[in-house]
């Protein structure tokens, strides 16, 4: 079912993985402009990525196992971009390119935490059912 809560968590992580890239920086370079992850082709596919599968597993309500599995793989993906953004903020040389990091390197822990909560709704209902199952 479309109105379960877990729908509502995944959709909040959507919009973090695929609205707020647009507004918030990632980080403001030595020049003192701010950079966004639409301007970075590496961080743009991943949030994409995030998003695109938050919609499937949105989609595949009625296969909960699946729908959790995709929760799981968003969540190794978004811990894999996180990595990214701390690779490159610490392994630039002083003032280099990244000057002052920006709130939009912290989007993958926002979209992880949506993303948790959502799988953990998803296996409470899983539960549910198999509760129910068992009683027939």
């Amino acid at each position: 079912m479309l109105q379960r809560i877990q729908t509502i968590w995944l959709l909040l992580a959507v919009i973090v993985s695929a609205g707020l890239i647009f507004v918030l920086p990632l980080w403001e370079n030595s020049a003192g402009e701010f950079v966004y992850a639409h301007e970075v082709l590496i961080a743009l596919g991943m949030f994409l990525a995030s998003a695109a599968i938050s919609l499937v597993s949105i989609i595949m309500f009625k296969n909960r196992k699946l729908q959790f599995v995709l929760g799981r793989l968003n969540i190794i993906l978004n811990l894999f971009l996180l990595g990214v953004f701390v690779y490159w903020s610490l392994t630039l040389p002083g003032e280099m390119d990244i000057s002052e990091k920006g709130i939009g390197m912290f989007l993958p822990i926002i979209s992880i935490v949506f993303i948790v909560l959502a799988n953990k709704a998803i296996k409470k209902d899983e539960d549910l059912v198999k509760s129910v199952d068992r009683l027939r």
